[in-house]
């Protein structure tokens, strides 16, 4: 039985996955109505990024944000996409997550995260000192 339940649950977060780079795709696609490309966007750039509403090292809260915010949010967008593009796009996010992925592109966007939190920082120091 517990075994049956972690293949469900593989199987989900492997659909989470693929849903994630289906909404990239659709955010980018010039047939994706306006308000699913922008909020089809929003959702990647959150699912793919670094940063989090809430730290994943606070214990509890910092997981279920993910658990909660990502798959609500794929929900909503698979709404506003009509059915045949979705799935559609749900191939090519196939294809594309089978590729190799790239250390490089995680590392250059965690520095671009970096720099504009200690810009932030400095830009913060700088108004009140």
């Amino acid at each position: 039985m517990a075994d049956a339940v972690w293949a469900r649950l593989r199987r989900w977060a492997r659909s989470i996955k693929r849903d994630v780079i289906a909404l990239y795709v659709a955010a980018r696609d010039p047939r994706t109505p306006v308000i699913a490309k922008v909020v089809s966007g929003l959702v990647a750039a959150y699912a793919l990024s670094p940063i989090d509403l809430i730290p994943d090292f606070i214990p509890v809260l910092g997981q279920v944000d993910d658990l909660i915010i990502v798959p609500l949010g794929i929900i909503t967008v698979v709404r506003l996409i009509p059915a045949p593009l979705m799935a559609e796009f749900r191939v090519r996010a196939g294809e594309i997550a089978e590729r190799p992925s790239s250390r490089t592109a995680a590392l250059a966007i965690a520095a671009i995260w970096l720099i504009a939190a200690l810009l932030a920082f400095w830009w913060i120091y700088n108004r009140l000192m």
